[in-house]
């Protein structure tokens, strides 16, 4: 049994959901998501917010009944807080810029500069002194979480020095060099 599933999701202040069948739509102040529940887990609105329920015993329905609750619960805190990732660009020489509204510009060690374009319901924000911190906001958990990882891809963390992109609070385990 899903101990997640289990869980109502409620519904926060100033955010409706709405039931189409299997579709839901959710519409709160930063947005309006939907997302379309499997056929094999139920969905339901009660008093105390929106309940999941597998559709019979079968292995397939208790493992995407925990899921969908987990989907419909990013959505209410999407819509009404938004998802946020923090990236912070350490090395020498190395920081971020954005070009427009829609290009962030890297500068991470490479003979060129790295040109990423940002989808539309994302925004991504660079600040501090030296342009090391990225910041990549949106309602879809899904599509923040993708972008920032798009970003580090770039560069990732190296553990001998500790350069590159990396999450905020990340730890990247440090190796020790060549001795003589």
């Amino acid at each position: 049994m899903s101990r997640i599933g289990k869980k109502p999701v409620p519904v926060p202040d100033k955010v409706t959901a709405t039931l189409e069948g299997q579709l839901i739509k959710v519409k709160g102040p930063k947005g309006e998501l939907e997302f379309n529940v499997p056929k094999d887990v139920t969905i339901e609105q009660t008093d105390e917010g929106l309940m999941l329920k597998p559709v019979g015993d079968s292995k397939q329905a208790r493992s995407l009944w925990g899921m969908s609750r987990t989907m419909v619960a990013n959505l209410m805190h999407g819509v009404s807080d938004g998802f946020t990732k923090t990236l912070e660009i350490n090395g020498v020489g190395y920081r971020a810029a954005m070009k427009g509204k829609d290009t962030l510009q890297l500068s991470l060690g490479f003979s060129h500069e790295v040109l990423h374009k940002v989808p539309k319901g994302v925004d991504v924000v660079v600040a501090g002194a030296k342009q090391e911190i990225v910041t990549v906001t949106g309602i879809n958990k899904q599509q923040v979480g993708q972008v920032a990882a798009e970003i580090r891809a770039y560069r990732p963390p190296e553990p001998y020095q500790g350069k590159g992109v990396r999450y905020q609070g990340e730890y990247i385990f440090r190796k020790e060099g060549k001795k003589k």
